[in-house]
């Protein structure tokens, strides 16, 4: 049978391991099936623990995007890895401070929404920096957006608009890395998830249940479908694809009017 990703004895740094529910976990772990290899990036030195308690031969890097010498640490372990021996990058990091609860948009504070836009969005430019001497000249890089930054998701407050920015990061790194190589940058913009992440998130769970009624097929997304996804575009059979932000949100939307949904919602009786 043929090896129709081609990713066997390739390597790629996984960021934003959390457990096994998260995409990042997903993601490593569909690619070593396939033959990869794979480097962690974690947030914690916690992290590093727990990953290594499941994976005890990982090869595991701290980084945390909020601190500068871990940038430097990271940037001092990839340059060492020698250039073109990263044929792929996962970043899967987001935070944000719902600590207050969800207010509404117009009272965000400034320290919030740059806490959040610096870890879920700008992480990913500077990812991208101190990596680049060890990436490959074709090498893929994929983030993990939200399913529509143009939806006013009053439950996901001010990270829908951070989200919109980390996809305008994606387009202009795409031209930037253009000027000198050839490397990708994509994101799989995913609808709501299962996630622990997600779990922090004031409100979500009716959110997701809400989300599951609008997908076509009346079933929510599954983690392994986001990760598929990533995997597919971290992989060579993707090298068409450039700057785009891919949708998996099984139909979730173009499904604004349902039947069922609508006459729940208006107490109509078929």
């Amino acid at each position: 049978m043929n090896d129709f990703l081609a990713v066997s004895g390739k390597t790629f740094l996984i960021t934003g391991f959390a457990n096994r529910k998260s995409v990042a976990w997903h993601v490593a772990k569909t690619l070593e099936e396939q033959g990869a290899h794979i480097i962690y990036s974690v947030r914690s030195k916690k992290r590093s623990e727990e990953l290594s308690k499941l994976l005890p031969q990982a090869k595991i890097i701290i980084c945390d995007f909020e601190k500068e010498e871990d940038l430097n640490n990271l940037e001092l372990f990839m340059n060492e890895m020698g250039q073109g021996s990263i044929n792929g990058i996962l970043h899967s990091v987001a935070f944000a401070d719902y600590s207050d609860g969800m207010v509404p948009f117009h009272e965000t504070k400034l320290k919030d929404f740059l806490q959040a836009t610096q870890i879920s969005s700008f992480s990913l430019v500077q990812l991208s920096k101190v990596s680049k001497n060890a990436l490959a000249n074709d090498a893929s890089v994929v983030t993990v957006g939200i399913s529509s930054t143009e939806v006013t998701a009053e439950n996901y407050g001010y990270m829908a608009p951070v989200k919109a920015s980390l996809e305008a990061n994606v387009r202009y790194l795409s031209k930037s890395f253009s000027a000198f190589s050839a490397v990708r940058f994509n994101s799989v913009n995913a609808g709501p998830l299962k996630t622990s992440a997600s779990a922090g998130i004031p409100g979500y769970l009716v959110n997701y249940l809400y989300a599951e009624k609008l997908t076509f097929r009346k079933k929510a997304l599954a983690t392994q479908e986001v990760a598929n996804t990533a995997v597919f575009l971290l992989s060579s059979c993707s090298s068409g694809i450039n700057g785009q932000g891919i949708v998996v949100d099984a139909g979730m939307g173009l499904n604004y009017f349902d039947k069922e949904v609508v006459e729940s919602a208006m107490k109509i009786n078929p």
